[in-house]
């Protein structure tokens, strides 16, 4: 595992970010969290400001010399900061495409200049489009199905070109469906299993958009965080790669949503007798989606740590007591 570097990690204080944060300062790196609070919270990153190796400057990627400054003297960049989910992509795609492929293209010049020796990056499984077969491999993709799909490609031809032209090692690690304890579970675009379990500890019933039967591989947070430090030391001839990183399973939303309520109702029976609703499908939401772990394996040694059921019971317990 990674020791003694200086890290920065673009989006640090989101959801995957503070995660990251978290083990590597466990592994006494010096850590800088670099992020505008656009989605990210205080409130995730809060416990790290005792650690003398923890630092957060408040910035933009959207700006290169902001990012030139902040990445100076550093080892490695984790960069997770974008603005996600496919719905807000769809009504605003201008602040999606300057804030995922200007902000990316920014934050991959700022780590060429400082001659960094990684730059692990944030891909995403939207990036598989409408492919219709199953499990997802690196080699093949499809129609891309909206605006974030399309910044989160364009980042994946950025990083391969600039490791061809400047040298620059980079690895973009390619989250399916990831969850787990700091997720936000407010808003429009919140994720489906931070709302869901804010719904259900209302007395709320749960809407899936579709019939439920699509199906996606969920992966918890700490397999995730596990994939990202085995990436700042696995060796590879490459200067490029694409790795898919999930469970290498996929689940139903249906049974997920059912797993969530089965987990509450163990500290509020009540929850236990609320019943599933059903809505119409959204415009670019994916039927299916699993992964191919190999490359994850045979490049990264990786494998799942967590498994879904295990994750969703983290995850209501982590939510019960914090939230």
């Amino acid at each position: 595992m990674i020791h003694n570097k200086r890290i920065v990690v673009t989006g640090g204080a989101g959801f995957i970010g503070s995660h990251i944060i978290e083990a590597l300062l466990e592994l006494n790196n010096q850590v800088v969290c670099f992020d505008n609070l656009l989605t990210g919270s205080e409130t995730n990153i809060e416990r790290f400001f005792v650690n003398p190796l923890f630092s957060f400057v408040k910035g933009d990627i959207r700006n290169l010399d902001e990012c030139n400054e902040v990445v100076r003297g550093a080892h490695i960049v984790y960069h997770e900061a974008a603005l996600g989910s496919v719905p807000r992509s769809i009504e605003n795609p201008v602040t999606t495409t300057e804030i995922n492929i200007t902000g990316f293209v920014n934050m991959l010049t700022a780590a060429k200049n400082a001659g960094v020796e990684r730059f692990i990056y944030a891909s995403s499984s939207s990036t598989y489009g409408d492919a219709n077969y199953s499990p997802k491999v690196e080699t093949r993709k499809g129609n891309l199905l909206s605006p974030y799909a399309v910044t989160k490609q364009a980042n994946d031809l950025f990083a391969q070109v600039f490791s061809r032209c400047y040298g620059i090692k980079t690895i973009g690690l390619c989250y399916f469906n990831v969850f787990g304890p700091y997720q936000n579970p407010e808003g429009a675009y919140a994720a489906v299993i931070p709302k869901f379990i804010s719904l259900l500890r209302q007395h709320k019933a749960p809407v899936i958009y579709g019939d439920g039967t699509q199906s996606r591989d969920f992966t918890y947070v700490a397999n995730v965080v596990h994939a990202n430090l085995l990436a700042a030391t696995a060796e590879f001839d490459s200067l490029h790669e694409h790795i898919n990183i999930a469970c290498g399973d996929s689940i139903d939303l249906t049974t997920l949503t059912q797993y969530m309520i089965e987990k509450l109702a163990d500290f509020d029976e009540e929850i236990g007798k609320i019943h599933i609703q059903y809505a119409p499908a959204r415009q670019g939401d994916i039927l299916h989606s699993c992964a191919s772990i190999e490359k994850a394996h045979r490049l990264l040694n990786y494998s799942p740590q967590v498994t879904v059921k295990e994750g969703i019971d983290k995850t209501v317990e982590w939510f019960w007591k914090d939230r």
